[in-house]
This record gives C-alpha cells, sequence and structure tokens, in this order.
C-alpha cells in the first residue's frame, strides 16, 4: 500500500521563506574553504618575486587540498603562461592570475538545472551511502518551490526505512507532498509518484535512491532498471527527451579524490547529467571540483555548505573563487 503525505494547501508552490543574504552564503563557504584559502593567502601575501620555489608551493598546497594530479598540473602550466604573457613577476600579483585560470577551469562546469522544460520535470537522485542525497532533496524542493514550481517527492529508498522517514520529515517542512511504500521496488515507487505528478500537474518529481557503492555490480543494475522504468513512464516524444530529465549525483566534499571514481561509475552506468557537492562546511579541501573538471566535466548543478533549507544554492564559479582566495565576489 502507498503512503500519502497531503500536502495542506494547493499544489501550486507557496511563496519562499527570505533566503539568507548572499553575504552569509559566501562568508560560510568562504569558512569551509578555510584551510586552502589560509594556505594560499599566506603564500601570495608572503612577498618576494615568483619563481619555481614559489610554483612548488603552489603545486603542494593544489594536490593537497584534492585538486588532483592532473588538474593540478594543467592549472600550473595555464598559469606560468598568464604570467609570461603579462609580465607577471610579483608574487602578491599571483593571486588574480590564479583566479584567473581557477575561473577559466570551472566556469563550464557552473551551468544551472532548469526545472521547467518539461512537465513532470523528473530529477533521479544517485550516489554513495551517506553522501547526503535525502537532506539534499528537502533542500532542492525548497529551491524550486521558490522559482514558483510545485513538487512531488519520491521515495525510492526502499532499503531503509529511515531514509523513508527524512524524506517524509522533509516533506512536511517543505508541505510537498511524498510518495512512499513501506517496502518494496523502488522503481514502483518512482512510477506511482510520476503518474500521481501527471494526473495532479505537478511540475517537478524528484527520486530518491537507496546509496550503493559503484563496485556493487548488482545494486548498479538494479539502478539502471530503476532508469528504465521511468523511461517508460515517460517516453521520448517529439517534444520531450524520455524521463529522467536529470541525473543527479550527489558527492561528499569529504571524499577528496574517491569523488572522481564515483563521478565516472555512476556516469558509466546511467549518464550522469548533473552533480551536487554536498558538505564544503565540513571539508578544509574543495579542490576535487577542479579534479572533475578536469578529468571528467559535468555541470556542478548545486553545492552545500550546511544542514538548512537554504544551503544549497546553485553553483557559481566566481562566487567559488573568491571563497576560495578571499577575494570580493
Amino acid at each position: 500500500m502507498f503512503s500519502f503525505l497531503k500536502k495542506n494547501s494547493s499544489e501550486t508552490a507557496t511563496a519562499p521563506t527570505a533566503e539568507k543574504s548572499g553575504t552569509s552564503w559566501i562568508v560560510r563557504l568562504k569558512s569551509g574553504l578555510a584551510r586552502t584559502g589560509n594556505q594560499l593567502s599566506d603564500l601570495f601575501s608572503r612577498g618576494g618575486m615568483i619563481d619555481d620555489e614559489l610554483y612548488d608551493e603552489l603545486e603542494t598546497i593544489l594536490i593537497t587540498s584534492d585538486v588532483g594530479m592532473d588538474a593540478t598540473n594543467a592549472l600550473l602550466a595555464d598559469l606560468r603562461r598568464h604570467v609570461r604573457e603579462h609580465k607577471l613577476s610579483e608574487a602578491s600579483e599571483l593571486k588574480a592570475a590564479l583566479a584567473h585560470c581557477l575561473l577559466k577551469l570551472l566556469k563550464p562546469l557552473a551551468i544551472p538545472l532548469q526545472a521547467d522544460t518539461h512537465q513532470p520535470f523528473v530529477i533521479m537522485m544517485v550516489g554513495v551511502n551517506g553522501a547526503g542525497k535525502t537532506t539534499s532533496i528537502g533542500k532542492l524542493a525548497k529551491h524550486f518551490q521558490s522559482q514558483g514550481l510545485s513538487v512531488l517527492l519520491a521515495a525510492g529508498d526502499t532499503f531503509r526505512a529511515a531514509a523513508r522517514e527524512q524524506l517524509i520529515t522533509w516533506g512536511e517542512r517543505n508541505n510537498v507532498t511524498v510518495i512512499a511504500q513501506q517496502s518494496g521496488d523502488a522503481a514502483a515507487v518512482i512510477f506511482d509518484a510520476i503518474q500521481s505528478a501527471q494526473a495532479r500537474k505537478i511540475d517537478v518529481v524528484i527520486a530518491d535512491t537507496a546509496g550503493r557503492l559503484a563496485t556493487q555490480t548488482h545494486l548498479m543494475e538494479e539502478i539502471k532498471k530503476v532508469k528504465r522504468v521511468i523511461s517508460k513512464v515517460m517516453p521520448e516524444t517529439a517534444n520531450s527527451p524520455a524521463a529522467p530529465h536529470e541525473v543527479l549525483l550527489v558527492l561528499d566534499a569529504n571524499t577528496g579524490q574517491n569523488a572522481l571514481s564515483q563521478v565516472k561509475a555512476f556516469d558509466q552506468a546511467l549518464g550522469v547529467t548533473g552533480l551536487v557537492l554536498t558538505k564544503l562546511d565540513g571539508t578544509a579541501k574543495g579542490g576535487v571540483i577542479a579534479a572533475i573538471a578536469k578529468a571528467h566535466p559535468i555541470p556542478v548543478r548545486f553545492i552545500g555548505v550546511g544542514e538548512g533549507l537554504d544551503d544549497l544554492r546553485p553553483f557559481v564559479a566566481e562566487e567559488f573563487i573568491a571563497a576560495l582566495l578571499d577575494q570580493p565576489a
């Protein structure tokens, strides 16, 4: 038997509460990236000339910040080229130069998610256990509501009762309908949710799925089945691609370079269309975004810096770099 959490008002999203200021967001992002930011600030404020020793120290900071070898080498090569072309010589000038090179690397990932192109717009959330999928779903629901879109949630994590209850709690906080089942097949829950959204003319369906490791072959096969079922309930038409319209992979920023292997494995299995990078408030690094940009450039749709409803925001490369390098956004 499916259980429904009914909204107390109409299906149209209610007016959002006031969001925290942009300044507060930058402060929290800067705090999350503090260790890397402080190391870079110390390096560039030390004075002196740009030399090989300075580049070596910068290389160490980047690698230990989860940027990875490939992205670090590419960044340093671009930085050296920029320094030569602009005839820079002072260490203090390297900060703005690094910001320029980082922006070239990260800007292509900053593609906002447009969820108003189909109705319903179906988002499938995937990732490993503990990455923050269910929490991110609650925050995404709030984000889409703030855009005037109605939202329905599908509790497709049928392995963990706690995940279902957590999603229902998020639904209550957002005044959003949640479709769940006490046990059973994830594909069936999501299938029912999409049909319900179609009947009620809901704008966005966000489907939770059980966390799984990319090495768990049987579970990866199962999630492929879930995607196939979604495409059957909303097949391709002349005016719309088959659902899901977005496959969002949720990554915990604290996993560092392991996030790269997750991106590659889930993309190979499902065709990931966007990334959500969570827990930047709990990491001292965050450089994995640069690693992803170099090795597997998939749009970073959102980044998160806290537990509040407004603490998941669209990824803006300029803001991220400003927070990392302690510059005005």
